[in-house]
């Protein structure tokens, strides 16, 4: 994007809607337009907030994206080159102006973005398109303007652009912000490294995130039974919980055949084991349900195993019993901790912890057995300490399963 006199149009996703209460910048989407309104460039990037993603049913940012995505710090040289100069331009621009400046404020940094010397497109709406509703979807359909994919920085930067494009046609041959145009060229902003930083887009993990198994390199496997195989064996349980291995979870995985100096055909042989327990324990009782046998399908294909390794753990269960493999067990009595926001509400989901004889735990700390989050990827402290400590975490939806009631608590 070139440096040239104009506007920057900017959109930021955000955990909240107040800075001052520790709320953070999740995702910033920037247009650069000309003094003419001509695109001339645009760039957009995830946030990693290093806390938890807030609303996640407002904005769809998935934390498994935002493990790959750079800190404000990272992106505030980008910011400044992509700014300066320029008059800065959004729909609801106190919003937008007051999370950028509260950020640059936590990294001791000054910027010139004031309310005053920027362009609200929605404030302008009631001069350019005085039949609109305020909000951005109402003005881009009242000025015949698609918005596809709202809630995406990049996708309501454009379409805040496209309404200024709008203003500016209508407004020909006049230039009604040529006072803010001059100022935008004459404002002062600091010099920062890391001008040049890469964006990291929504969908990110998918592109990245294969199957962990491909992530463990393929070294001369050591043994039938690598030594300490059951810490692997024991994660592996944990994270299989809610019949999903999350990208945290993978990872951890990773690290810990890494640590034990497991090569790929080690985990391959840990995996038809842990997948031998469970057709063990189906057959105990001398039927497999269909529940237990999607169940067993469902972990064979988590593993990584081919397609046939389900059913021929469930013909080998008849002949012998697999070597124990530790199991995760909740009993009455223990801690069950929450983060995020979840169906129903988290006042909820603490009363099915207790109709089913559990403890919920306002904290994490090393007695708590289990930790239900919104998102299992979440980055928020309780899920750090989790993390930490070696506790499972698992989704609503999982945790209901293992308490056998329906996945969606009635509210309050």
């Amino acid at each position: 994007m070139d440096g040239a006199a104009g506007y920057a149009v900017i959109d930021v996703e955000t955990t909240g809607l107040r800075p001052s209460w520790h709320d953070r910048v999740v995702e910033v989407g920037i247009v650069h337009l000309d003094v003419a309104g001509r695109v001339t460039g645009e760039w957009s990037t995830l946030v990693n907030p290093e806390r938890d993603l807030g609303p996640q049913r407002v904005h769809g940012i998935d934390a498994a994206d935002v493990r790959h995505a750079p800190t404000f710090k990272d992106i505030a040289g980008a910011l400044v080159r992509l700014l300066r100069g320029r008059v800065p331009v959004a729909h609801n621009l106190r919003f937008d102006l007051g999370f950028l400046t509260h950020e640059f404020a936590r990294l001791g940094v000054e910027v010139p973005l004031r309310h005053d010397l920027g362009v609200c497109t929605m404030e302008q709406a009631a001069r350019f398109l005085p039949q609109a509703p305020r909000n951005l979807a109402g003005c881009c359909a009242m000025a015949d303007i698609p918005l596809d994919g709202h809630h995406d920085a990049l996708v309501d930067a454009r379409a805040a652009a496209s309404l200024l494009r709008h203003y500016l046609a209508l407004s020909h041959p006049d230039v009604p912000w040529s006072a803010e145009l001059d100022a935008g060229t004459r404002a002062s902003w600091p010099r920062l490294s890391g001008e040049d930083a890469q964006g990291v887009r929504r969908g990110v993990s998918a592109q990245r995130d294969g199957h962990f198994l491909a992530r463990i390199l393929d070294r001369l496997p050591r043994a039938p039974r690598p030594v300490h195989a059951d810490a692997y064996l024991a994660l592996l349980d944990q994270a299989l919980l809610d019949h999903h291995i999350s990208a945290t979870e993978a990872d951890a995985l990773v690290d810990v055949a890494g640590r034990l100096g497991l090569a790929r055909a080690d985990v391959e042989k840990l995996h038809r084991d842990y997948l031998a327990a469970v057709a063990q324990a189906a057959r105990a009782d001398g039927v497999v349900t269909d529940a237990e046998r999607r169940e067993i399908e469902l972990v064979s294909m988590l593993l990584g195993l081919p397609p046939a390794a389900a059913a021929e753990a469930l013909a080998a269960a008849d002949r012998h019993r697999p070597d124990r493999i530790p199991r995760y067990r909740l009993e009455p009595g223990d801690l069950i901790a929450f983060t995020g926001e979840m169906d129903g509400g988290r006042e909820a989901w603490e009363r099915l912890a207790s109709a089913a004889s559990y403890v919920p735990h306002p904290n994490v700390t090393k007695k708590v057995r289990l930790l239900v989050a919104a998102d299992p990827n979440t980055l928020s402290g309780k899920a750090r300490k989790a993390r930490g400590y070696g506790i499972p975490i698992v989704t609503p939806e999982a945790f209901a399963r293992m308490v056998g009631v329906s996945p969606r608590p009635a509210g309050p």
